[in-house]
């Protein structure tokens, strides 16, 4: 599938995302609500087969919390990112795709360890290499006041 056929079904399916292309991936950038529905038409539909999810991460910017996801079709040899983000800073969640991709159950559990977000619908939502009174240390507004651990 064409780049510009990538477009054109993500579109179908979100018409509010948001489409750049680079020199290596397609990215698609979706409203929170909408990531859910966008995965699953990715992985299901006979076009794209977006069967492997290669990388999930988390990512703090100043205003929002950002998660972005690495999407390859093993069958159709394409692959793009796939953003969505939640500005809601003291409950930031989204929706899972470990139901979608089993490895994001424990890319998800490494994101909500260390930036906080809680991923709606998980199986085994819980921290993977901290314990709970580390607080989430990649999270820019993190303090760290019994280690003294500073920025």
């Amino acid at each position: 599938m064409t780049n510009q056929e990538l477009k054109d079904f993500i579109l179908t399916q979100v018409p509010d995302a948001t489409i750049s292309e680079g020199k290596q991936y397609l990215t698609v950038e979706v409203p929170r609500d909408s990531l859910h529905k966008l995965a699953l038409a990715l992985r299901d539909s006979e076009q794209t087969a977006c069967d492997y999810l290669f990388c999930l991460s988390g990512v703090d910017m100043p205003n929002t919390i950002m998660v972005v996801y690495h999407l390859e079709s093993t069958l159709h040899q394409h692959a793009l990112v796939l953003k969505t983000q939640t500005a809601d800073r003291v409950n930031p969640e989204l929706d899972t795709v470990s139901d979608i991709w089993q490895t994001a159950e424990f890319h998800e559990r490494e994101v909500f360890d260390l930036l906080g977000i809680k991923f709606k619908n998980h199986p085994d939502l819980r921290r993977i290499f901290l314990d709970d009174t580390f607080g989430n240390p990649l999270r820019k507004d993190h303090v760290d006041e019994i280690r003294i651990v500073e920025r």
